[in-house]
């Protein structure tokens, strides 16, 4: 078994810092889950952006979640997309609704259910992976209803 659901190898995502999205994986790195949100209209946006989509303001903030959502959608990757994956297919993929947070949605991997497990409006919730030697946390989901 693996030590992290994500291989050795495997490139993995960074932000410069002062980048829209710092905020966002330095909430990671202290295993938060935190989305953006407009300071002007309260709209809430996923992936973080230097503007609001919705009224255009440069002024925004980030809001501490509790880490629960629900699928939205999801599929089984059958083919790497990547080298380091080689001996990783079948894997999850899914996109999360987080309800708390505008339902914003958020794509990642369910760490923890079998392909035939999964349904549209299942609970889960967030859990975190640290790749300390790149010096980012992945924010990863589990089931919620068992």
């Amino acid at each position: 078994m693996a030590d992290t659901y994500l291989p050795e190898g495997m490139p993995l995502p960074g932000y410069d810092p002062g980048s829209p999205d710092e905020g966002f994986w330095e909430a990671c790195r202290r295993h938060e889950l935190m989305v953006q949100r407009c300071a002007d209209c309260k709209t809430f946006q996923h992936t973080p952006e230097i503007i609001c989509h919705k009224c255009h303001s440069f002024n925004y903030e980030f809001v501490k979640t509790s880490g629960k959502g629900v699928v939205y959608s999801y599929m089984n990757s059958e083919y790497p997309v990547h080298p380091a994956l080689k001996d990783r297919v079948p894997y999850n993929v899914v996109l999360v609704e987080l309800p708390e947070a505008g339902n914003v949605r958020m794509v990642g991997n369910l760490v923890d259910a079998v392909y035939d497990e999964i349904y549209i409006g299942m609970p889960v919730e967030v859990v975190f992976e640290d790749h300390p030697g790149a010096e980012v946390t992945l924010p990863l989901w589990k089931r919620a209803d068992k």
